[in-house]
């Protein structure tokens, strides 16, 4: 495969609520750093995200706060995309699945589907209140669970056990809407059979040279037993309408528009630039096109067999190159709980931390291979112990002394002892090991790779002692700040990835104009 260019997407996060700092290990931060560094690599590359706005997520949210589902779209929407603004989320496009452009792209591929005979109908048994005269979502269901006998079981999930919940199961069932006795009634929608694309998903997971253990391991465990049709459809007033005639009060499932939002942000975006048809460089050069998404891997059967099935059974999308599924993320030993508030709330945390501490602190936990933890004296320690007194008193430290004793300028230097050429090739090799580690999707070894340069400079500074080379041998004291200087410049561009801010201060301390974000990567080994 010719890359030409790279496509980066982070799941859409629901518009009913803030967003959590679990919710910013698995999809957006390691999105975000990846991103940067491609963009300093000079690749070509757009980074999607956006709101995933339709669904009884949103409408059950907007009942409880006597809210319209849109008002209240809305209303997160602006808070997760400022927080995302705040923690320097680099996003080419930030949309909302709630815009017409998502109508139309979501239409679209509805009818392209419908039209070539992918999907089929069938008819099923659904709740029904009878007092609002709707059909009921499995989530405004509430009703006796018989798996433990928990009285207020949701119709998705038992919260007491954390079973799946089938609603026409429970026992004694009532509409979370009216507390209505609900009745059974047929409803028929329209079905995606992704069993018809097992053989292809089959090969399809078989060539991912290089996608993680855990999620090649998830996607072949579905491949035990034929894969089932999924409903494109739904009874629901708060979503994409179906644009067939006699339809009336059916609209997409979220799970089929939500992902399609990757190719209206991305059509958003060509309109935005001035480039309405540069999009189609993106979503229809199969070979040319890198597709990755960042998602938490509860939503990897979506991104990496579902969604492929579906862009392939459509014919004119590209499918993912790779699915970088984190695991996730705890707080203090115990599962993030949006219900009981056991969470940090990122916009909450931004008013308490600058954005960098928390890029660097999550950076150094992200669960990559496995679930890890938030711990607030880790973050207090790590902080402090590497980012500031490591990287942060080096760079500290060389921009004083060469203020102080060389009107900030970068001294002229002389012959280079071993010393001295031993730590400017660690500097020289930095660039291309983070690059390595970045692309296989490795952060936390990466910033480890960072901070081993920073700690290995501290330590140079320490054993030269230009503070006394200055009135001994004020021409070696030249070279070693000269050495330091270089090794600064370095860590600047390689940090802007994980820390963008304090790697610009880095940059400025230095007293080079600019940004270090338009660095070319290959500089920092200069």
């Amino acid at each position: 495969m010719s890359v030409k260019r790279y496509l980066v997407t982070s799941a859409l996060p629901y518009a009913n609520g803030p967003i959590h700092i679990g919710h910013v290990a698995g999809a957006y931060l390691p999105a975000d750093i990846f991103v940067r560094y491609l963009r300093a690599l000079g690749r070509e590359v757009v980074f999607i995200g956006g709101t995933d706005e339709y669904g009884t997520a949103i409408t059950e949210t907007a009942r409880k706060q006597g809210l319209t589902p849109l008002e209240v779209a809305t209303k997160y929407h602006e808070i997760i995309r400022d927080g995302f603004v705040k923690l320097g989320i680099s996003f080419d496009n930030f949309s909302r699945t709630s815009l017409p452009v998502h109508t139309e792209v979501a239409q679209e591929f509805f009818f392209k589907l419908h039209g070539e005979g992918r999907l089929y109908q069938e008819t099923t048994e659904q709740l029904y209140d009878p007092e609002v005269g709707k059909f009921l979502a499995d989530r405004q269901v509430r009703g006796t669970c018989y798996f433990c006998g928990y009285e207020e079981a949701a119709g998705d999930q038992c919260e007491k056990c954390g079973k799946d919940i089938e609603p026409l199961k429970l026992i004694a069932p009532r509409s979370a809407l009216s507390g209505a006795t609900p009745e059974r009634r047929v409803t028929t929608h329209w079905y995606f059979p992704l069993g018809d694309w097992q053989p292809w998903l089959r090969e399809y997971i078989g060539s991912r040279q290089g996608w993680r253990p855990t999620v090649l391991g998830f996607c072949q465990g579905w491949f035990g037993e034929e894969l089932r049709g999924r409903a494109v459809t739904r009874d629901l007033d708060w979503g994409i309408p179906v644009p067939l005639p006699g339809h009336e009060g059916k609209v997409f499932y979220v799970w089929f528009d939500a992902p399609i939002g990757y190719i209206s942000s991305t059509r958003e975006w060509a309109e935005k630039i001035g480039q309405p048809e540069k999009w189609k460089d993106y979503w229809h050069d199969r070979e040319g096109t890198r597709l990755v998404h960042f998602i938490g891997k509860d939503n990897t059967f979506f991104h990496a067999l579902l969604f492929p099935a579906l862009c392939h059974a459509h014919g004119d999308y590209v499918v993912a190159t790779d699915v970088p599924a984190n695991e996730f993320l705890n707080l203090e030993g115990q599962k993030f709980s949006t219900s009981r508030n056991h969470a940090v709330w990122l916009h909450e945390a931004l008013e308490r931390w600058p954005a960098d501490y928390l890029r660097y602190y999550l950076t150094t936990i992200l669960p990559e291979s496995a679930d890890s933890d938030w711990k607030w004296a880790d973050l207090k320690e790590r902080v402090n112990s590497e980012l500031n007194d490591n990287l942060g008193n080096f760079v500290q430290r060389t921009a004083k002394f060469v203020a102080q004793y060389f009107d900030a300028k970068l001294p002229p230097a002389a012959a280079w002892s071993d010393d001295d050429q031993a730590l400017l090739e660690q500097a020289a090799r930095l660039p291309q090991e983070l690059g390595a580690l970045l692309e296989a999707y490795e952060f936390r070894r990466a910033a480890r790779c960072l901070l081993a340069l920073s700690g290995e400079a501290n330590g140079y500074f320490q054993r030269q002692a230009p503070w006394r080379l200055r009135k001994d041998d004020p021409a070696r004291c030249g070279t070693v700040l000269h050495v330091c200087c270089q090794v600064c410049r370095t860590l600047a561009i390689c940090a802007a990835p994980f820390v963008p801010t304090a790697a610009q201060r880095i940059w400025e301390r230095l007293g080079l104009g600019g940004e270090v974000a338009a660095q070319p990567w290959s500089a920092a080994a200069e």
